[in-house]
């Protein structure tokens, strides 16, 4: 082998004719590298104490809500409960109900496959599922907006539903009232305001057989399966996404700007009669760890607060999944491109923050 090649696991590369230009990513790096060399010489002590932060946020989340505390277990738990109810039939028969209501409000059945679907909880499995049978039964675009618009109004776990759910009873809150217009009420009037004043070509058809989701599995290998998948749940899903964020909060509190962004957002959802710290959690970290700290707290609260807070985390939020997840994934499986996936997304998601706001300052006063 001459100097003019390289030869690494049997893959020959020629070497270039010149020596290659320094890419811009590159430069970014080379200046990284000169300002901790920097930092490190002045200032040694200042890597460690962002580190330091970034550790005590992290930590007392990951390890204490999540890994020993009750979060984690009702993740868990959740997940299985929802995997029964699938097994027992009741993701079909929410389908029986609401398909002809469809069909009576005058669009296809099959856009509100993915809101159901999405009771249960796991809003990426429901675009990977619904966006192939929404074309299979011909469903238009705009009738594709509505269904990921009325999607992203049902939550994204069926933990943040079970705990939610607790912290409404701890509240004195009338859950069955709460639930059924918060929850299933969007199913029948987002697409009936949506098909009216916004996304209007639309069309009512006949679908010759509705999907079946009910497994045909056994009982036990479905409950085993379903308890591993709540770990899975937990351990892949929510403690990275959970440890990520509070990584970037920390280094933002570190820096000293997270205080007054913090300050904001809490002040903006107080206004709004939304409980201000799990609010900015369901927004920006995780309503399933926001539910988890509000059935903590919900018996000293406000009721009206914790219906705001409920209502708001039962969503596709938080702004990630709506930025990001979402699009990405719908993209993929629909005839939809990923920003008319995210501008629909946003667009359930305004819808269900005006949700939670009518929802505690009138309905509160009358369930209480």
């Amino acid at each position: 082998m001459d100097n003019k090649t390289i030869e690494i696991d049997k893959v020959v590369h020629v070497a270039p004719a010149g020596r290659r230009p320094m890419e811009r990513i590159e430069a970014v790096g080379l200046g990284l590298l000169l300002l901790a060399m920097l930092t490190l010489f002045f200032f040694p002590a200042t890597l460690s104490g962002a580190f330091d932060t970034v550790l005590n946020k992290v930590k007392p989340v990951v390890v204490d809500v999540f890994l020993t505390g009750q979060v984690g277990v009702a993740v868990i738990i959740s997940v299985i409960i929802g995997r029964l109810l699938e097994r027992l039939g009741f993701t079909d028969a929410m389908m029986r109900v609401f398909m002809p209501a469809m069909r009576a409000i005058g669009i296809n059945p099959a856009v509100i496959i993915p809101s159901v679907y999405n009771i249960f909880g796991d809003i990426n499995a429901a675009g990977r599922i619904s966006g192939p049978l929404l074309r299979q039964a011909g469903a238009t675009k705009d009738e594709q907006k509505i269904a990921v618009a009325t999607m992203v109004q049902s939550q994204q776990s069926f933990s943040t539903f079970m705990l939610g759910m607790m912290a409404l009873t701890f509240a004195g809150v009338n859950v069955f009232a709460v639930v059924l217009i918060a929850i299933f009420g969007p199913l029948l009037l987002s697409p009936l305001l949506l098909s009216r004043l916004v996304y209007r070509n639309v069309r009512s058809v006949d679908l010759l057989a509705a999907p079946r989701f009910t497994p045909n599995i056994d009982f036990a290998p479905m409950l085993f399966k379903a308890a591993r998948e709540g770990v899975e749940l937990l351990l892949l899903v929510l403690i990275p996404a959970v440890a990520l964020v509070f990584c970037v909060i920390g280094l933002l509190e570190h820096i000293g700007i997270w205080a007054p962004i913090s300050d904001v957002l809490e002040r903006g959802l107080l206004a709004l009669n939304i409980h201000p710290e799990t609010g900015v959690l369901a927004m920006l970290v995780s309503p399933t760890l926001a539910m988890g700290k509000l059935q903590a707290m919900a018996a000293t609260l406000d009721p009206s607060l914790v219906v705001g807070s409920f209502v708001l985390a039962s969503s596709g939020l938080p702004l990630s999944a709506v930025f990001g997840q979402i699009p990405v994934v719908w993209a993929e499986c629909s005839d939809l491109n990923e920003k008319e996936v995210m501008l629909a997304a946003v667009l359930g998601i305004v819808m269900r923050l005006l949700t939670a706001v009518v929802l505690a300052v009138f309905l509160t006063p009358l369930i209480v």
